[in-house]
């Protein structure tokens, strides 16, 4: 109950404060200690992170203007200058960083997460078993009724009732769309080969809704829904979630300890564009996400003077630092300590005009 309650705090103002702020990135930053305003876009799966960490921060002088916008959107924004930081839960693609035009990006990463098969079914309990190819096939179209034989042949004992099924799925360029799709595609070849896996799809059957709150929004209000949502918006929605067949065939439902087995033994490229989706950890919740800060790597030939270059890294520090320690009241994961190593590293190695940065 704590927990919900915390991430019901950090949702809400965050909700408030994205209404009234602007697109524009402000180039006025303040110069000592790396005080000022913050802006971002991106990703609505880390939303609740960074409104927690700004909270955090407000008495630091540094306000933390982000926007929830999605994945996609929020590399566009960062693309064309009109935030100081994107933010993504998929690597950057070589795509992506053509658009990346004043210097080299550098990907940090910041969490991780769960992405829940949360449904909307009466008398059905949390932990509804369900495996990568029967959720394929209701995001096919193909099992329309929530007793349809797939699902009761992994659910025996369990009486389902005959409700149609309503998929409720992202509308905007999305993160969590990119690794829910990319483990469908990873356990049903029909879903691989009809609609792959990417930041946006041509969906078979269903609603969209844009961002983790808006699908939460269109499961929460349709009797027998199923959506995928971030697991902070399904603990403060209430929802029941499914318990997923893993990699190692082990039905693991999205929790904490569950989320951070899925970056054990994560291997970390050069560029950090780590995946822990379908993670082979026997204990591992296997729709997990990572999500990453994206910056230049020399913030003032981006763009940034030196005061809101300090700024942006005071960010990037206090959420590699202090920030971790905050992540599992959201059940969001820490970051293991070798990724956590590199990605401090990465953040050390920011420049302003060849120098380091300096608050």
């Amino acid at each position: 109950m704590r927990s919900r309650n915390l991430i019901a705090l950090a949702l809400i103002p965050f909700a408030i404060a994205a209404c009234g702020s602007s697109n524009k990135s402000s180039t006025s930053g303040s110069s000592g200690g790396g005080g000022g305003t913050v802006n971002g876009a991106g990703s609505t799966f880390a939303a609740p992170i960074y409104q927690q960490w700004g909270s955090a921060l407000k008495g630091q002088g540094v306000t933390v203007n982000y926007q929830p916008v999605g994945s996609g959107a929020g590399v566009a924004q960062f693309a064309a200058g009109t935030v100081d930081f994107g933010a993504s839960d998929p690597a950057l693609t070589p795509p992506d960083r053509a658009t990346i035009k004043k210097g080299e990006a550098v990907q940090i990463p910041m969490a991780f997460g769960a992405i829940t098969v949360s449904y909307n079914l009466s008398g059905v309990k949390k932990g509804l078993k369900l495996d990568g190819a029967t959720i394929a096939d209701i995001f096919l179209g193909k099992i329309k009724k929530w007793n349809d034989p797939a699902i009761a042949k992994l659910n025996p004992g369990v009486k389902l009732p005959g409700d149609a099924i309503t998929v409720v799925h992202r509308s905007d360029e999305s993160g969590t769309t990119k690794g829910f799709t990319g483990f469908l595609a990873a356990y049903s070849k029909e879903w691989s080969s009809k609609v792959g896996s990417d930041k946006t799809v041509k969906w078979p059957t269903g609603t969209g809704a844009k961002g983790n709150d808006g699908v939460a929004a269109g499961v929460k209000q349709q009797k027998g829904a199923v959506g995928y949502v971030e697991e902070a918006y399904a603990l403060q929605n209430n929802f029941t979630t499914a318990a997923v067949k893993n990699k190692s065939g082990k039905y693991v439902e999205p929790t904490l300890a569950s989320t951070t087995a899925a970056g054990k033994g994560v291997k970390i490229p050069k560029d950090l564009g780590i995946s822990i989706i379908d993670s082979p950890e026997p204990s591992a919740y296997p729709i997990s996400s990572q999500t990453f800060v994206i910056v230049y790597k020399d913030l003032c030939k981006g763009g940034l003077d030196k005061g809101k270059a300090a700024a942006v890294k005071g960010f990037i520090d206090y959420g590699l630092g202090e920030g971790q320690s905050v992540l599992g009241q959201l059940q969001y994961a820490k970051l293991p300590a070798p990724l956590l190593s590199k990605a401090q590293a990465a953040s050390n190695s920011l420049t302003c005009n060849g120098s380091p940065v300096t608050g």
